[in-house]
Protein backbone atom coordinates (compact mmCIF):
# COMPACT_ATOMS: atom_id res chain seq x y z
CA UNK A 1 0.00 0.00 0.00
CA UNK A 2 1.49 3.55 -0.80
CA UNK A 3 2.55 5.21 2.21
CA UNK A 4 0.96 9.10 2.30
CA UNK A 5 2.11 11.42 4.29
CA UNK A 6 -0.51 12.60 6.88
CA UNK A 7 1.04 15.68 7.07
CA UNK A 8 0.70 16.88 3.62
CA UNK A 9 -1.24 17.57 1.04
CA UNK A 10 -0.34 15.59 -1.98
CA UNK A 11 -1.47 16.26 -5.67
CA UNK A 12 -0.98 13.56 -8.11
CA UNK A 13 -1.42 13.83 -11.92
CA UNK A 14 -4.44 15.74 -11.64
CA UNK A 15 -6.80 16.50 -14.71
CA UNK A 16 -9.99 18.37 -15.30
CA UNK A 17 -12.03 17.72 -18.42
CA UNK A 18 -15.17 19.95 -19.27
CA UNK A 19 -17.31 18.96 -22.31
CA UNK A 20 -17.87 15.53 -23.36
CA UNK A 21 -17.16 13.84 -26.60
CA UNK A 22 -20.07 11.10 -26.64
CA UNK A 23 -22.51 13.77 -26.81
CA UNK A 24 -20.63 15.61 -29.51
CA UNK A 25 -19.71 18.60 -26.84
CA UNK A 26 -16.12 19.99 -27.21
CA UNK A 27 -13.27 19.03 -24.87
CA UNK A 28 -11.55 21.63 -22.60
CA UNK A 29 -8.59 20.80 -20.75
CA UNK A 30 -8.78 23.10 -17.52
CA UNK A 31 -5.95 20.83 -15.83
CA UNK A 32 -3.50 19.09 -17.56
CA UNK A 33 -1.50 16.56 -15.22
CA UNK A 34 -0.93 18.76 -11.88
CA UNK A 35 1.19 17.27 -9.37
CA UNK A 36 2.41 18.83 -6.63
CA UNK A 37 3.25 18.72 -2.42
CA UNK A 38 2.27 21.41 0.21
CA UNK A 39 3.26 21.00 4.15
CA UNK A 40 0.82 21.79 6.92
CA UNK A 41 1.38 25.08 8.10
CA UNK A 42 2.83 26.40 4.67
CA UNK A 43 1.42 29.78 3.41
CA UNK A 44 1.29 28.52 -0.60
CA UNK A 45 0.37 30.83 -3.47
CA UNK A 46 -0.83 29.55 -6.54
CA UNK A 47 -0.37 31.99 -9.07
CA UNK A 48 -0.86 32.25 -12.69
CA UNK A 49 -2.84 34.64 -15.32
CA UNK A 50 -6.67 34.50 -15.96
CA UNK A 51 -7.33 31.25 -17.58
CA UNK A 52 -4.34 29.39 -16.38
CA UNK A 53 -6.14 26.98 -14.68
CA UNK A 54 -5.89 28.82 -11.02
CA UNK A 55 -9.63 28.52 -10.26
CA UNK A 56 -10.04 24.85 -11.14
CA UNK A 57 -7.23 23.68 -8.52
CA UNK A 58 -8.89 25.27 -5.73
CA UNK A 59 -12.44 23.84 -6.88
CA UNK A 60 -10.56 21.00 -6.64
CA UNK A 61 -8.54 21.80 -3.22
CA UNK A 62 -11.88 22.56 -2.08
CA UNK A 63 -14.00 20.01 -2.89
CA UNK A 64 -16.29 22.57 -5.07
CA UNK A 65 -15.80 19.98 -8.06
CA UNK A 66 -14.27 16.52 -9.19
CA UNK A 67 -10.98 15.79 -11.12
CA UNK A 68 -11.28 13.89 -14.11
CA UNK A 69 -8.80 11.66 -13.17
CA UNK A 70 -5.34 11.77 -10.72
CA UNK A 71 -5.18 11.36 -7.02
CA UNK A 72 -5.51 14.52 -4.29
CA UNK A 73 -4.64 13.18 -1.15
CA UNK A 74 -5.57 15.63 1.91
CA UNK A 75 -3.32 15.00 4.97
CA UNK A 76 -3.48 11.47 4.57
CA UNK A 77 -7.19 11.26 3.27
CA UNK A 78 -7.79 10.65 -0.67
CA UNK A 79 -10.65 13.19 -1.88
CA UNK A 80 -11.01 11.67 -4.84
CA UNK A 81 -12.28 8.97 -3.61
CA UNK A 82 -15.48 10.29 -2.22
CA UNK A 83 -19.15 10.97 -3.29
CA UNK A 84 -20.72 14.30 -3.31
CA UNK A 85 -22.32 13.68 -0.15
CA UNK A 86 -18.80 13.12 1.37
CA UNK A 87 -17.42 15.84 -0.45
CA UNK A 88 -20.12 18.33 1.19
CA UNK A 89 -19.09 16.77 4.56
CA UNK A 90 -15.51 17.68 3.90
CA UNK A 91 -15.92 21.53 2.23
CA UNK A 92 -18.03 22.09 5.70
CA UNK A 93 -15.67 20.66 8.17
CA UNK A 94 -12.60 20.93 7.03
CA UNK A 95 -11.73 23.70 4.69
CA UNK A 96 -12.30 27.32 4.69
CA UNK A 97 -13.26 29.89 1.81
CA UNK A 98 -12.08 33.37 1.32
CA UNK A 99 -13.40 35.35 -1.80
CA UNK A 100 -12.50 38.08 -3.20
CA UNK A 101 -16.17 39.91 -2.41
CA UNK A 102 -16.58 39.18 1.20
CA UNK A 103 -19.95 37.15 0.30
CA UNK A 104 -21.31 38.58 3.76
CA UNK A 105 -24.76 38.66 4.66
CA UNK A 106 -25.78 42.17 4.65
CA UNK A 107 -28.54 42.19 6.99
CA UNK A 108 -26.21 40.16 9.73
CA UNK A 109 -23.79 42.08 12.01
CA UNK A 110 -20.23 41.17 11.93
CA UNK A 111 -20.87 38.93 14.82
CA UNK A 112 -23.82 37.38 13.13
CA UNK A 113 -22.20 36.41 9.64
CA UNK A 114 -19.06 34.97 11.95
CA UNK A 115 -21.44 32.90 14.36
CA UNK A 116 -23.57 31.49 11.56
CA UNK A 117 -20.96 29.40 10.01
CA UNK A 118 -19.81 28.35 13.66
CA UNK A 119 -23.07 26.73 14.51
CA UNK A 120 -22.85 24.28 11.51
CA UNK A 121 -19.35 22.75 12.53
CA UNK A 122 -18.99 20.91 16.11
CA UNK A 123 -15.93 21.48 16.28
CA UNK A 124 -15.82 25.57 16.11
CA UNK A 125 -14.13 28.24 17.93
CA UNK A 126 -16.26 30.96 19.91
CA UNK A 127 -16.72 33.52 17.27
CA UNK A 128 -15.63 36.23 20.49
CA UNK A 129 -12.46 35.24 19.99
CA UNK A 130 -12.09 34.90 15.66
CA UNK A 131 -12.92 38.57 16.01
CA UNK A 132 -10.11 38.91 18.28
CA UNK A 133 -7.85 37.18 16.33
CA UNK A 134 -8.91 39.31 13.35
CA UNK A 135 -8.75 42.78 14.81
CA UNK A 136 -12.24 43.37 15.18
CA UNK A 137 -13.17 43.63 18.65
CA UNK A 138 -14.69 46.66 18.95
CA UNK A 139 -16.66 46.28 15.21
CA UNK A 140 -18.72 42.78 15.89
CA UNK A 141 -21.87 44.72 16.25
CA UNK A 142 -21.41 46.69 12.75
CA UNK A 143 -23.07 45.59 9.72
CA UNK A 144 -21.11 45.01 6.53
CA UNK A 145 -22.70 48.21 4.93
CA UNK A 146 -20.57 49.98 8.08
CA UNK A 147 -17.57 48.25 7.70
CA UNK A 148 -15.00 49.39 5.48
CA UNK A 149 -13.85 46.67 2.82
CA UNK A 150 -10.73 45.82 5.15
CA UNK A 151 -12.69 45.10 7.92
CA UNK A 152 -15.43 43.17 5.23
CA UNK A 153 -12.80 41.13 4.33
CA UNK A 154 -11.17 40.14 7.82
CA UNK A 155 -14.97 39.19 9.13
CA UNK A 156 -14.76 36.62 5.69
CA UNK A 157 -11.35 35.49 7.01
CA UNK A 158 -13.03 35.21 10.46
CA UNK A 159 -16.25 33.53 9.41
CA UNK A 160 -13.68 30.94 7.42
CA UNK A 161 -11.53 30.23 10.64
CA UNK A 162 -14.04 30.20 12.98
CA UNK A 163 -15.03 26.26 11.64
CA UNK A 164 -11.41 25.50 12.84
CA UNK A 165 -10.74 24.52 8.95
CA UNK A 166 -7.41 22.15 8.44
CA UNK A 167 -7.16 24.55 4.99
CA UNK A 168 -7.75 27.77 4.48
CA UNK A 169 -8.45 28.89 0.43
CA UNK A 170 -8.40 32.50 -0.29
CA UNK A 171 -9.42 33.04 -3.73
CA UNK A 172 -7.60 36.45 -5.15
CA UNK A 173 -8.34 38.11 -1.34
CA UNK A 174 -6.29 41.86 -2.40
CA UNK A 175 -8.26 41.83 -5.13
CA UNK A 176 -10.88 44.53 -4.03
CA UNK A 177 -8.56 46.05 -1.50
CA UNK A 178 -6.16 49.18 -1.59
CA UNK A 179 -2.92 48.15 -1.20
CA UNK A 180 -2.39 49.29 2.34
CA UNK A 181 -5.70 47.39 3.54
CA UNK A 182 -4.32 44.55 0.83
CA UNK A 183 -0.58 44.16 2.98
CA UNK A 184 -2.72 44.45 6.24
CA UNK A 185 -4.50 41.26 5.25
CA UNK A 186 -1.90 39.22 3.60
CA UNK A 187 0.43 40.14 7.25
CA UNK A 188 -3.03 38.62 8.92
CA UNK A 189 -3.09 35.21 6.28
CA UNK A 190 0.69 34.91 7.29
CA UNK A 191 -0.06 35.07 10.84
CA UNK A 192 -2.89 32.56 10.67
CA UNK A 193 -0.16 30.26 8.62
CA UNK A 194 2.53 30.25 11.36
CA UNK A 195 1.05 31.16 14.87
CA UNK A 196 -2.34 28.74 14.17
CA UNK A 197 -0.22 25.92 12.07
CA UNK A 198 -2.97 26.26 9.33
CA UNK A 199 -2.23 25.45 5.72
CA UNK A 200 -3.12 28.60 3.99
CA UNK A 201 -2.83 28.68 0.14
CA UNK A 202 -3.50 32.05 -1.80
CA UNK A 203 -5.25 31.66 -5.57
CA UNK A 204 -4.11 35.01 -7.04
CA UNK A 205 -3.17 36.53 -10.51
CA UNK A 206 -0.91 38.74 -8.56
CA UNK A 207 2.96 38.22 -9.02
CA UNK A 208 3.70 41.29 -6.06
CA UNK A 209 1.97 39.34 -3.29
CA UNK A 210 3.18 36.27 -3.56
CA UNK A 211 6.73 37.53 -2.16
CA UNK A 212 5.39 36.69 1.03
CA UNK A 213 4.70 32.94 0.55
CA UNK A 214 6.89 29.82 1.81
CA UNK A 215 5.87 28.07 -1.39
CA UNK A 216 4.92 29.59 -5.12
CA UNK A 217 3.64 27.11 -7.55
CA UNK A 218 2.92 28.29 -10.89
CA UNK A 219 0.26 27.62 -13.23
CA UNK A 220 0.16 28.30 -17.12
CA UNK A 221 -2.35 27.05 -19.78
CA UNK A 222 -3.61 24.35 -17.13
CA UNK A 223 0.01 22.71 -16.04
CA UNK A 224 2.35 23.07 -12.99
CA UNK A 225 5.32 25.17 -14.42
CA UNK A 226 7.36 25.71 -11.40
CA UNK A 227 7.06 24.65 -7.48
CA UNK A 228 9.34 26.76 -5.91
CA UNK A 229 10.35 26.99 -2.16
CA UNK A 230 11.21 30.11 -0.35
CA UNK A 231 13.73 30.00 1.78
CA UNK A 232 13.35 33.86 3.00
CA UNK A 233 10.20 34.75 2.03
CA UNK A 234 9.46 38.75 2.82
CA UNK A 235 7.10 40.26 5.21
CA UNK A 236 3.88 42.15 4.14
CA UNK A 237 5.07 45.71 4.37
CA UNK A 238 7.91 44.67 1.95
CA UNK A 239 4.94 44.05 -0.75
CA UNK A 240 5.22 46.21 -3.87
CA UNK A 241 2.00 47.22 -5.02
Amino acid sequence: MENIDNNKIIVKNLRKVYGDKKKNEAEIVALNGASFEINRGELVCILGPSGAGKSTILNILGGMDFASSGDYYFFGENITLKKEKELAKFRRNRIGFVFQFYNLMPSLTAYENVYLASSIHKGSRDPNEVLELVGLKDRKKNFPSQLSGGEQQRVAIARALVKNPDLLLCDEPTGALDSKTGSSIMDLLYKVAKEDNKTVIIVTHNKAISVIANRVIRVQDGEIVSNEIISNPKTADEIEW
